[in-house]
């Protein structure tokens, strides 16, 4: 039996992790996908400080999804020593949170460049990330974020199948293939469905190019078990206008708590069809 739990990048409702949780508690979500708190990023903090964001989650009794990662987000000639040193850090930091999961990148591609002229250098790096997380209970999640090596399909294919490790999946963000010209159904989908982890989007489900529905029709009839994330940076679309002036939504606040209250009804809505 299917079983979508929804997530959220809720920085981008507000930076303070208390309206964060506010928010995120009018629509019954309690997993947040942690990225930026309190004025930094998660992974910026020390040791000492996630233990004491972890006390204010569990005094609210959130729990994180996945650590919202800049790992993997830097260009494919930076130095990467210092990075996997962050990486390290974030492993102890995803113990503290108590979470098995780390979203992650595949480095940036010098604007022009074939990335096939870096795909050694990707599969050594990615190479050190899955020996050092090796043991450590966590699951290393790549986003084919635009820009980098696997911003296709087929190179997100490529890396996962050239790691050949279990605990390496993918994250399928619709909106990153539709700004890369790749089909998000069938074509990525199909290549990319025994490695799925999770969905989200950047337009309210329905509303763009994704095929968002007919993404998650597959997933439920493969009975998919795992986090919807929502990253709701819907700063402009054709229409908000329109669904700001709906009575549901005139008395939210402009920013982060309109716009996350959109995204969440209508992906809700699209789960619900799809449950019949």
């Amino acid at each position: 039996m299917a079983k979508f739990i929804l997530s959220a990048f809720a920085d981008e409702i507000d930076m303070d992790l208390q309206i964060q949780m506010n928010v995120l508690e009018e629509h019954d979500i309690n997993y947040i996908e942690m990225r930026g708190v309190n004025g930094k990023g998660l992974v910026e903090y020390t040791l000492d400080e996630v233990e004491e964001i972890k006390k204010q989650l569990d005094k609210r009794r959130f729990k994180i999804s996945a650590i919202g990662s800049p790992l993997g987000k830097i260009g494919i000639n930076d130095d990467f020593d210092p990075h996997l040193e962050l990486f390290k850090h974030t492993l102890k930091i995803a113990k503290i949170i108590e979470t098995n999961y780390i979203r992650m990148f595949s480095f940036f591609i010098p604007q022009g460049d074939d990335p096939e002229d870096y795909r050694d250098e990707v599969m050594n790096r990615w190479s050190q990330f899955i020996e050092t997380a090796e043991g450590s209970g966590v699951v290393l999640l790549h986003e084919n974020e635009k820009g980098i090596y696997g911003d296709t399909p087929e190179r997100c294919l490529d890396l996962l199948e050239t790691m050949k490790c279990d605990y390496f999946k993918a994250i399928f963000d619709p909106a990153n293939f539709i700004q890369c010209d790749v089909e998000t159904y069938p074509h990525a989908f199909e290549l990319l469905k025994d490695y799925v982890y999770s969905d989200h989007s950047v337009v309210p489900c329905g509303q763009g190019d994704g095929k968002i529905k007919e993404v998650l029709k597959e997933l439920y009839n493969r009975d998919f078990e795992g986090f919807l994330s929502l990253e709701p940076h819907l700063v402009s679309f054709e229409g908000m206008g329109k669904l700001e002036r709906d009575s549901k939504w005139k008395d939210l606040p402009k920013g982060g708590p309109l716009q996350f209250a959109i995204t969440a009804v209508a992906l809700k809505n699209i789960i619900s069809e799809i449950k019949g």
